[in-house]
């Protein structure tokens, strides 16, 4: 699915309609120190294998899609909520 790279949408900061540019959001750099990532390699170390079932086939054929809006004047961002789409392709208009 094409979508357009700048809409034009409402910006409660700017209080107007302002061009917004729109880029998918990306997962950051896991952290080896936060707790959960600790205690999940503490459940895996040692004989007994991996902690969770590895699956065969996953369940779900698409991913969700969650753009990242940015007013061009203000530079405010939101996060819209994702859609199921299997391929998304940004496109200028």
């Amino acid at each position: 699915m094409n979508l357009p790279k700048e809409i034009m949408r409402y910006c409660p900061k700017c209080n107007t309609h302002t061009k917004q540019k729109m880029t998918q959001y990306k997962a950051g750099k896991r952290r080896g120190s936060a707790i959960g990532e600790r205690r999940h390699a503490e459940d895996k170390k040692g004989y007994g294998g991996q902690k969770f079932p590895k699956l065969a086939k996953p369940a779900k054929t698409t991913k969700k899609f969650t753009p990242i809006l940015t007013c061009t004047i203000c530079k405010k961002k939101w996060n819209k909520s994702g859609i199921r789409i299997r391929k998304v392709e940004l496109v200028a208009k």
